[in-house]
């Protein structure tokens, strides 16, 4: 399943990302950063396509979504 990634540092809390997801899997998370920003974060990511919209609307290069094609791999148990 894809994983959303947020940079908080970055992230000025514009939810331009939230908007741009047209399968809404990601929210508002109603937390506010040390900045005083409200971040996004996961809502239902089954939902989301890898279409990346979200990041390529980000002013701030703030988030990304690790599909599984792009997560590095996991360590397979027989190994």
């Amino acid at each position: 399943m894809n994983k959303l990634s947020l940079n908080t540092d970055y992230c000025k809390g514009c939810l331009i990302c939230v908007e741009a997801c047209l399968k809404q899997a990601i929210k508002s998370s109603g937390k506010i950063n040390a900045k005083g920003h409200v971040m996004p974060t996961e809502a239902d990511m089954s939902r989301c396509t890898g279409c990346q919209q979200c990041e390529i609307v980000c002013p701030d290069f703030a988030i990304a979504i690790e599909t599984e094609a792009t997560s590095p791999e996991e360590p397979s148990a027989a190994g």
